[in-house]
């Protein structure tokens, strides 16, 4: 807990804002990466199709995931000895 306050602190006086306005921008950048893994989740696992993908998120998280779990796949083969 002492970290994050001291985070806090040093941002706020960084960028010469309040502290409710750091915890504020911290609060929406964390609800938005939030959402960004539940929409790209639901994507990997089928629940929405590609366009609603990349509707929610933007095409760059999309084809970000896509790679990612690609090579997560290719890892696994490897690692079983099936490339």
């Amino acid at each position: 807990m002492s970290a994050t306050i001291s985070f806090l602190e040093q941002l706020a006086r960084d960028t010469h804002k309040p502290e409710t306005e750091v915890m504020a921008l911290a609060m929406e950048t964390g609800l938005r990466q939030l959402w960004r893994e539940h929409v790209l989740g639901r994507y990997l696992r089928g629940e929405l199709n590609r366009q609603e993908a990349i509707e929610a998120v933007g095409i760059d998280w999309v084809e970000m995931a896509e790679r990612q779990q690609q090579a997560a796949v290719e890892d696994v083969q490897w690692g079983l000895g099936k490339t």
